[in-house]
């Protein structure tokens, strides 16, 4: 099984990079036959990205109004996604526009879950935050466990 991890962000706007950090953390896990990216989370590039994958954990910055570091978790290959999860980013054609535009054409793989850490601080040259640096830690920990899992018998 291919698995592909996709870690979108902006390392130069506060809490942005977090989907960044956590593929760069996780590629210290021992997961089996996992590929890390890390994207700005254009549309069209994602979906060339994810083309041929057999499962993907995807992690974003989202700014929904809770509380800095809170975790969602979304089931794209059985769910729409809600849009405004994912409306912060600079392009546009964002990341929630992807997943539904690879659904309408039948290319979402039979796996795929998004992540999303909301974010507090999007200002460019700010440092993350530190709920957002502890949410890191526990959205590693989820996906190597759904990746052995998915390599488990």
């Amino acid at each position: 099984m291919k698995v592909l991890c996709i870690g979108v962000g902006n390392e130069l706007r506060g809490d942005d990079v977090v989907g960044r950090l956590v593929v760069r953390l996780l590629r210290y896990q021992p997961l089996p036959d996992t590929t890390f990216i890390e994207a700005t989370g254009e549309g069209a590039a994602l979906m060339e990205a994810w083309a041929g994958a057999d499962a993907i954990f995807l992690i974003d910055a989202v700014s929904a109004g809770q509380p800095s570091g809170t975790i969602y978790r979304f089931l794209a290959h059985s769910q729409p996604l809600p849009a405004q999860f994912f409306s912060y980013s600079t392009h546009a054609f964002s990341v929630a526009e992807a997943v539904e535009m690879a659904r309408v054409l039948g290319q979402l793989p039979a796996h795929f879950v998004i992540y999303g850490i909301e974010g507090e601080n999007f200002t460019a040259g700010a440092s993350i935050t530190p709920s957002v640096e502890k949410a890191v830690h526990e959205v590693i920990r989820q996906i190597s466990a759904e990746i052995y899992a998915l390599h488990s018998p």
